[in-house]
């Protein structure tokens, strides 16, 4: 190969690197005008028409971007999920599931290069009208459970099972998107201070969630378990 080859193949590159930062800008710019707009004037009275006119581009541009006006304000959402399901893969295989969750968890609210996108005051302002909005709920939903799935997926290679028939996974990831879910839209509509705030509370209620399954006990009739989850839930409870 020659050195033109060489220089052809770098430039190629350059160009593909370039448009894909255009790319990842203009999303960012439609889904910042989304939330910007939405706090604005509220969503009933935000249409695509107005987000794609604050990011200055057309409205086809917007629509080769999201759905509509509810997913670009939740992009923020998507990117924090992605976040997660990023730091749950690189955690031991060794480990605990939910210890691996948690993990994931905070390292994502303790990066100290990119605080995670909720604790900034728009987004969060955002999040805080999620629960009034059936719109943002059920997009909301949609972005939870998307992320949700990919982190069932990660831990059941993990295993080597099939989501579909063993629990483990599942509950481990629903228990854990649980506490997160809670202490967001707590953080969210209350009086926390910032990322630091935020990552205390997921941690503390990581704590009480682990305390309250100590204290559980089996009904009066109902059967020992014999399946392999009992091992599992036993060294989640010494390690964790």
């Amino acid at each position: 190969m020659s050195e033109g080859d060489f220089g052809s193949g770098d430039a190629g590159g350059a160009t593909a690197d370039r448009r894909r930062l255009r790319s990842l800008r203009t999303r960012a710019a439609l889904s910042a005008a989304a939330v910007d707009l939405i706090l604005e004037r509220g969503l009933a009275a935000v249409g695509v028409d107005a987000i794609a006119d604050r990011a200055d581009v057309t409205r086809r541009t917007f629509s080769r971007y999201f759905a509509g006006k509810e997913d670009a304000a939740l992009d923020f959402a998507r990117a924090d999920g992605e976040r997660i399901n990023a730091a749950l893969r690189r955690r031991p295989d060794d480990e605990p599931l939910l210890t691996s969750y948690r993990a994931a968890v905070h390292a994502w609210l303790t990066d100290p290069d990119r605080p995670a996108e909720h604790s900034r005051p728009a987004p969060r302002a955002l999040l805080a009208l999620v629960p009034e909005e059936p719109a943002l709920f059920a997009a909301y939903a949609r972005v939870r459970a998307d992320e949700q799935t990919e982190s069932v997926r990660i831990l059941a290679a993990r295993l080597g099972v099939d989501p579909g028939a063993d629990p483990r996974p599942g509950i481990v990831v629903e228990a854990g998107a649980g506490v997160l879910g809670t202490v967001l839209y707590q953080w969210a509509r209350g009086t926390g201070t910032g990322p630091r705030d935020l990552a205390e509370r997921v941690e503390s209620a990581f704590d009480a969630l682990l305390e309250e399954s100590l204290l559980a006990r089996r009904p009066a009739g109902c059967p020992a378990a014999t399946s392999s989850t009992t091992g599992d839930a036993d060294q989640e409870r010494r390690t964790t």
